[in-house]
């Protein structure tokens, strides 16, 4: 038996074997725009296609029900369509990393070409329901859309893409490549460029490997089982400190929830591809286990391996940012218990040299201080809050954005306003490029705000996370993203991170909005 349909314009046939459309486009194909950032969820819309012209997400649809149906992949766009499309989300810093981006193309390609007239924000914002992206904070997205419709300015002519990249890299903590290719999906993702004929090895969930010749294979022998979102409530397993404070703050587990799941893949006596080939996965796979076992399993198969980990074995495995339980006095000393993470302390006392960190043992899943900001950031929002504490019941001094200075140089300053509107000024060296800067710190106002109200991992009495779906992580969509706007201060000096500054500047801006609750998310998962 065998399934017979047209993909971008040419007839194919493939075996009739319980596959998905996606593993059909991915694996049997080799048409790599379609991205699999949570399958089979059907969660994430990186893998949207058009089926007779309609978006559809490839990973839950088998492939025999589109047997004799037109299937369009981001490769099988119009050329000049593409182009525009790829040239518009370079042009408004609407792709970094390029994950999610050839599915949002196709989705908003689709919604274009539906009516007599351009998408608006709103239609843009409902198209947008059906996908997750973790870099961009979404604005630039939007701006996107309006530039491909006429409604912007387009590229900037003479742009150093050279000073481009490495403003990413300084922001994204990892190399990265700044250009049109980048939203087309073509960013040099491991598992896009894996070898046709090596073996697919995933976790086996007993800290093994299950290999198979395919995806398919290896996750039948593995006896994978799509994960759930759990009825179980968010906890915060740290207590605040004893004392008379001012100010304190308990938080939860979270997901980085990076889009692309960690996948490497090795030829016998090679050297792994990275999982960090075109991001830095806000430092959630700096100890991926995937190049190793790539490593070891192609030198004992004698055959090329690719690894690849679900959005399941992500949530599994994979480091969380660790609960923190702080009080704090107006004079900014006071005490921070973090879960125990190696490295952390140093991290807390950087910014924040008044707290004393207790590390405290707790049930739950692996922590890393290599999560973006993890405990300085916390440590930072406290000591800026604190400052603006004053008259009776320490109210909130009103007025004026909330302040960042950390010791790279970096600052920010942020102020959200009556009608939720972000406003982020911030300084750190030499811009370099502008369009970068600006995208990296509108997704870090955008990862602030949804980590402060509504972003929280619940875990089990063992410590085991329960939410293994990534729309139950809380991350804030594009329709409840508010405007951002982003003030780049000149400088001259050498340049240096600026996102993060963001990300802790827009965090106390939120909380203070939200009137200082102990307890976040604040406004409880989305």
């Amino acid at each position: 038996m065998s399934v017979r349909l047209v993909v971008d314009g040419r007839p194919v046939e493939v075996p009739d074997d319980g596959s998905s459309l996606l593993e059909v486009l991915r694996d049997r194909l080799g048409l790599r725009t379609a991205k699999d950032g949570c399958s089979p969820q059907g969660q994430c819309g990186c893998c949207t296609v058009w089926v007779e012209g309609a978006p559809r997400v490839a990973c839950v649809t088998p492939a025999r029900r589109v047997a004799g149906r037109s299937v369009t992949t981001l490769e099988g766009l119009e050329p000049a369509e593409r182009r525009c499309w790829a040239e518009a989300f370079s042009a408004t810093g609407a792709s970094q990393c390029g994950f999610c981006t050839p599915g949002i193309v196709m989705r908003l390609a689709a919604l274009r070409r539906r009516g007599d007239e351009a998408p608006d924000e709103a239609s843009v914002g409902r198209a947008l329901a059906a996908h997750l992206c973790r870099c961009t904070g979404w604005r630039t997205i939007f701006d996107a859309a309006r530039l491909v419709d006429g409604h912007a300015s387009g590229p900037t002519p003479g742009r150093d893409v050279a000073a481009a990249g490495r403003r990413a890299a300084l922001e994204g903590g990892n190399p990265q490549t700044v250009g049109p290719a980048v939203p087309l999906g073509e960013g040099g993702f491991a598992d896009d460029t894996a070898p046709a004929d090596a073996l697919v090895a995933v976790p086996d969930g007993d800290g093994g490997w299950a290999v198979g010749e395919t995806l398919r294979e290896a996750r039948v022998a593995a006896g994978k089982v799509q994960g759930r979102r759990s009825p179980v409530q968010l906890g915060h397993p740290l207590e605040v400190p004893p004392g008379e404070w001012p100010l304190t703050l308990r938080t939860t587990w979270v997901e980085p929830a990076y889009l692309e799941t960690d996948a490497s893949w090795c030829r016998p006596g090679g050297e792994p591809a990275t999982p960090l080939a075109n991001g830095g996965a806000f430092g959630g796979k700096r100890a991926s286990p995937a190049p190793e076992a790539a490593r070891r399993l192609a030198d004992e198969l004698g055959r090329p391996v690719r690894v690849l980990l679900s959005r399941e074995d992500t949530v599994r495995l994979g480091p969380k940012r660790p609960p923190v339980a702080a009080g704090i006095g107006l004079d900014g000393s006071g005490v921070m218990r973090v879960v125990r993470t190696p490295g952390v302390a140093e991290a807390i006392r950087s910014v924040a040299p008044g707290l004393v960190v207790e590390e405290v043992d707790a049930a739950g899943p692996a922590t890393s201080s290599d999560i973006r900001g993890a405990g300085w950031v916390e440590a930072a929002v406290l000591l800026a809050v604190v400052s603006r504490l004053g008259g009776e019941g320490g109210r909130v001094e009103a007025g004026g954005p909330v302040r960042i200075d950390l010791p790279s140089g970096a600052a920010a300053e942020a102020s959200i306003g009556p009608d939720g509107a972000v406003t982020v000024r911030v300084s750190c060296g030499l811009p370099l490029d502008e369009i970068v800067l600006r995208s990296y710190c509108t997704g870090a106002a955008h990862m602030a705000m949804s980590w402060v109200r509504s972003e929280g991992l619940a875990v089990d009495e063992d410590g085991e996370p329960t939410d293994l779906t990534i729309r139950s992580f809380g991350i804030m969509s594009a329709r409840d993203t508010p405007p951002v706007l982003v003030e780049i201060v000149p400088s001259e000096s050498p340049p240096v991170n600026g996102s993060d500054a963001a990300f802790a500047a827009v965090a106390a801006a939120a909380w203070m909005a939200d009137g200082l609750p102990q307890d976040w998310p604040t406004r409880g998962r989305a």
